[in-house]
């Protein structure tokens, strides 16, 4: 096969000892021999000084929000309270997200719609299954041309699965446009109060991409070449994704998804935050599919220390399970923050480990550290449409939930606007079809429980 598989840890970890060098020089760690807990105690000294330094001219503002206040609070003001600094504390209520948090939300959720909008599924055309558009003019083709973001570099991503029968040869471990880095533009930095580094991920398309997800056994992510870890466990299709490389793609994504995204990131935050002294943040977001390659590369990051130069923030929508107790401890640890949007209806947000997971109890108990575990904090959003249950997991729903609540409600009893759309988009809008991808979810999660696999 032209491309490198997730399994081989051996060249995954030369690849990243390669690469380790330039990202080093973010944080001034030049030394590759850093001990971990000298590395840890310097993250978490610097994240505690950036939340620290941030509270005198964002204490009105929070104290407004934790007051159950429901006034548009100054973006720039707050950011890093709206970008997890304190797992977005008196931002989250019992009558939902503050509206300052659930409007930047949504704009997040918007740049990862762009992903969808710009997906070519177009059989005839030569950039079948790649975006449509050229980095420069994307988002004002989707849509968006005032997004205040400016694309720098599309992501592509090569799955390492077996070909079944039913998959086209086209889909089968080669590199598939994933998504694209962007960084805000001055006139946003200024409205946002820092440069913002933005990845967005697009969710589940191919076939290739569906076997991927189906691969639901446990696999030690072994990313930190200094520290492999290996009680540190994530989804072995997921890890595939990220970590294989098709050395045959068209459209120039050299390398494997994570090479590519390490050397992009490090770039940007290094262009503005070393040599122009800018505040800047670096905000992961994905759906489905998407938020699991979103908090793989928030752990690498941390797990390498580019965190130390900006903050890392995952903004996920309808996401699964990643990892096991120890992938979340050691998340948390690093100080990633992951705010988790999950429609209480969506079953993908329940899978992997549907039935042994973080919520384990009585006799199963002392499985649960092995079981699949929710890294970050949660906003639930509560939808459902008997005559569209397909929308429960399609990321407009998501976004007009954050947006309009009293709206998307009436669509739901109406079945139209923003429910009329369906996950599946290959163009298969069958329920038949979905239920299948679904129950193939379902039952990965079964056989990983039963350590089938």
């Amino acid at each position: 096969m032209a491309f490198a598989p997730a399994t081989s840890t051996a060249t995954s970890i030369a690849a990243a000892m390669a690469l380790r060098p330039q990202y080093a020089t973010l944080s001034g760690a030049r030394s590759q021999t850093m001990s971990r807990a000298a590395r840890c105690r310097a993250a978490a000294a610097l994240t505690a000084e950036g939340c620290a330094s941030t509270s005198a001219i964002a204490a009105e503002p929070v104290a407004t929000a934790r007051r159950g206040a429901r006034r548009t609070s100054s973006v720039a003001g707050m950011w890093r309270q709206l970008q997890g600094c304190d797992d977005w504390e008196g931002l989250l209520g019992l009558d939902g997200p503050a509206p300052v948090l659930r409007s930047e939300v949504a704009r997040y959720g918007e740049l990862v719609d762009a992903c969808y909008k710009a997906f070519d599924l177009d059989r005839a055309s030569r950039r079948y299954l790649n975006c449509k558009y050229g980095k420069e003019r994307m988002l004002e083709e989707v849509g968006m041309a005032g997004a205040g973001y400016e694309v720098t570099k599309y992501i592509y991503a090569a799955p390492d699965v077996m070909t079944v029968p039913t998959m086209e040869a086209s889909t089968s471990g080669r590199g598939r446009w994933i998504g694209y880095v962007a960084v805000s533009t001055d006139e946003m930095t200024r409205r946002l109060g820092r440069r913002d580094v933005l990845v967005s991920f697009r969710g589940t398309v191919t076939p290739a991409e569906w076997m991927a997800n189906f691969m639901s056994s446990l696999e030690p992510a072994r990313l930190d070449p200094c520290d492999p870890r290996p009680d540190v466990m994530v989804e072995s299709g997921f890890l595939s994704l990220y970590t294989s490389a098709d050395k045959t793609c068209r459209f120039g994504g050299a390398g494997s998804c994570r090479e590519q995204l390490l050397r992009e990131v490090s770039r940007l935050v290094d262009a503005h935050s070393a040599k122009k002294g800018e505040d800047v943040s670096v905000t992961l977001a994905g759906h489905s599919m998407g938020s699991a390659l979103a908090l793989l590369l928030a752990y690498d990051l941390a797990e390498l220390g580019l965190n130390r130069a900006a903050p890392v923030t995952v903004f996920s929508f309808g996401g699964p399970r990643v990892g096991n107790a120890a992938f979340k401890a050691r998340c948390d640890e690093l100080g990633v923050k992951a705010l988790r949007v999950a429609n209480v209806h969506d079953p993908i947000t329940k899978l992997p480990g549907i039935l042994l997971n973080e919520a384990t109890t009585g006799v199963l108990r002392p499985w649960r550290a092995s079981c699949y575990t929710h890294v970050g904090v949660e906003l639930p959003l509560d939808y459902f449409s008997a005559r569209d249950p397909a929308a429960v997991h399609d990321l407009g729903t998501y976004i007009a939930l954050l947006k309009k609540p009293a709206a998307a409600a009436k669509a739901a009893g109406d079945g139209g606007g923003v429910v009329g759309k369906v996950i599946d988009f290959v163009g298969r809008q069958r329920a038949g079809a979905l239920q299948w991808q679904y129950a193939a979810l379902q039952m990965g999660g079964l056989v990983q429980t039963l350590g089938l696999i």
